[in-house]
């Protein structure tokens, strides 16, 4: 049996983890919500999406898709050095874009899990605060 090399599986994983973003903007679109922005990065890190939520509060949603469940799930793996990298990334594009900064914020993870050949989506609002 041959291995796949790792320029393989990398791109694999890539795409993978761009249904599992695509997945989830879609979700939340199916809810009234307006994606800004996906894949926003700066030096300070990247935020999978940016949403304005139906009540006007912008929405910075981290997307995680996690091959096994073993460790809790794709939520669990946002631990505080994440967070932070997070708020800083927020920080900058509120600077960059000064007219959201009226705006409440708020951080969300959506978890995905495949199940079979669908996505799964829990969708975990407030998952954080600043």
């Amino acid at each position: 049996m041959a291995r796949r090399n790792c320029t393989t599986r990398y791109a694999e994983a890539a795409a993978r983890g761009r249904d599992a973003e695509s997945a989830a903007a879609s979700y939340l679109e199916a809810r009234s919500f307006r994606v800004l922005l996906r894949n926003y990065r700066c030096r300070m890190g990247e935020l999978d999406i940016v949403a304005l939520a139906p009540d006007g509060t912008l929405v910075l949603a981290e997307v995680r898709l996690r091959s096994r469940q073993d460790y809790g799930g794709g939520a669990a793996s946002v631990d505080h050095r994440k967070q932070q990298r997070l708020l800083r990334a927020g920080q900058h594009l509120l600077a960059t874009r000064p007219h959201w900064s009226s705006h409440a914020l708020r951080f969300d993870v959506l978890d995905v899990r495949r199940s079979g050949e669908s996505l799964e989506i829990n969708w975990i609002q407030h998952a954080f605060s600043a």
